[in-house]
């Protein structure tokens, strides 16, 4: 068997290779052998088959596809054994198999060609003289305020009001209905399905429709008001969307909030007793949040230092491995959906525009991905680096303390422990070597895109 390699690009080998004429015959016999020993013709006993009705009865075609398919199937295994060849995934044939058919004559060479994916080949550019800007996270004091306020909330309790109007900050409950606007702007006809009974209402800024907690303010308990309002353009209601409409609220309750005082008795239970005073509750709370800002920072100059591997780095990915990335990332997403109560069976059957869409979108960053983790591992590679087993049976086994209910791979999650702890071992390493500018928080970051606010349906429970 002749072979001939061929490098092609996106991480790709070509073999072509040349069956000498007596592997092609003595496969051909086979296979009519083969067949004529398990063919079940009227009139004949198995394996007393003549040749010449067998080739009627399955044609000629058939039978040299056949042959070809054991060719190439066998040959391909010899010739990968041959060139001491690792490749990854499934084969594909570069030869047209109709024409090989055609050309198929037993006792005379066959050849073809056939493309497999190889491992990825990375490139290293200069990687420790990276000069790289990162955002600086600094810890802001008024965190602690805003935990302790919302430890308030949460213990708050709702305390029925009747001698006053609505204030912001409040919890009103009313019935309402929502009404088409005639010309003259008075109330025209009731929108169906707004309407309801019971309506909790939360009394902050930019809850529920634009306006609406606003117009609120001043109600007195049992009246009735109307506040002409419009429809987001994004609301769920598609027949109502971006419409003006007139609410007609009659305010049945109102509660204040009542929250606890911030002393020592209240760092006890929301610290659940690890705290005695305040004091030492807010010293705990700003070490946490500076270490997270540590952390956030930190996280930042490893992101930048992986963005700027790719500028003097290079990696030729194979499809396999995009693929592979790609199932991940939707599987992953699909999991999410799942526990937001999808039927995920249903979904993959009747939404596979969807599905091939959400492949499309994820290829991109499945790409992205792959070559800034493939640059990392060649790194620590060339730079000899290690994760001590210590290291490894201890985060691992906190991983399965976390995720005792789940029913987990046990070497596989092993292998990502280390690959885990060595990627982040490595970023650290360069993080030594590249010269690192910090900038101020929001200095490279794109502005985030305005979302519309749509309305929150609540009911007073009982």
């Amino acid at each position: 068997m002749k072979v001939t390699q061929e490098k092609l690009p996106a991480s790709q080998v070509s073999l072509e290779i040349e069956i000498p004429g007596e592997t092609s015959q003595s496969t051909y016999d086979k296979v009519i052998n083969n067949l004529t020993r398990s063919a079940q013709i009227p009139g004949f006993r198995p394996g007393k088959v003549p040749r010449n009705i067998l080739l009627q009865r399955f044609g000629k075609k058939q039978i040299k596809a056949a042959a070809l398919e054991e060719i190439i199937q066998s040959s391909i295994r010899e010739a990968l054994e041959q060139e001491k060849l690792e490749t990854i995934g499934q084969p594909s044939l570069r030869s047209d198999f109709e024409g090989l058919i055609g050309d198929f004559v037993p006792g005379k060479a066959v050849k073809f060609s056939a493309a497999f994916d190889v491992p990825p080949t990375v490139t290293l550019g200069e990687y420790t003289t990276l000069k790289i800007q990162a955002e600086e996270i600094k810890f802001k004091p008024e965190k602690v305020d805003e935990w302790l306020k919302q430890k308030q909330e949460t213990f708050s309790t709702l305390v029925p009001i009747e001698d006053r109007t609505v204030q912001m900050d409040d919890v009103a409950i009313a019935d309402y209905e929502g009404y088409e606007v005639n010309d003259d702007q008075s109330p025209g006809a009731l929108i169906p399905d707004v309407a309801g009974t019971d309506l909790r209402i939360e009394m902050q800024t930019g809850r529920f429709i634009e306006g609406m907690v606003e117009g609120m303010v001043g109600m007195s308990l049992e009246e009735t008001k109307e506040i002409p309002l419009k429809f987001p353009e994004d609301y769920p209601l598609e027949s109502v969307a971006g419409k003006p409409v007139i609410f007609k609220l009659t305010l049945k309750e109102l509660k204040a909030k009542e929250s606890p005082e911030l002393d020592d008795d209240f760092a006890q239970e929301a610290s659940d007793n690890e705290f005695e005073t305040l004091a030492e509750l807010r010293r705990s709370l700003e070490e946490r949040f500076q270490e997270e800002a540590n952390s956030e920072t930190k996280q930042n100059i490893h992101n930048q230092i992986k963005e700027e591997l790719l500028k003097v780095c290079s990696v030729e990915l194979p499809e396999t491995l995009i693929v592979e990335q790609i199932n991940r990332s939707i599987s992953q997403t699909l999991r999410q959906m799942e526990l937001m109560g999808v039927n995920i069976q249903e979904f993959l059957k009747l939404d596979q525009e969807t599905v091939q869409r959400m492949q499309t979108e994820a290829r991109p960053e499945a790409i992205n991905r792959l070559q800034k983790d493939l640059i990392i591992d060649e790194i620590s590679d060339k730079e000899g680096l290690v994760i001590e087993n210590e290291r490894i049976e201890s985060r691992y086994q906190e991983l399965l303390a976390e995720f005792s209910d789940e029913d987990i791979d046990h070497d596989k999650l092993r292998i990502v422990v280390e690959e885990e702890l060595l990627a982040e071992a490595t970023l650290n390493w360069l993080q030594e070597k590249v010269e690192i500018e910090l900038v101020p928080e929001g200095t490279l970051s794109e502005p985030e895109e305005t979302e519309s606010i749509t309305v929150e349906a609540e009911t007073e429970e009982e």
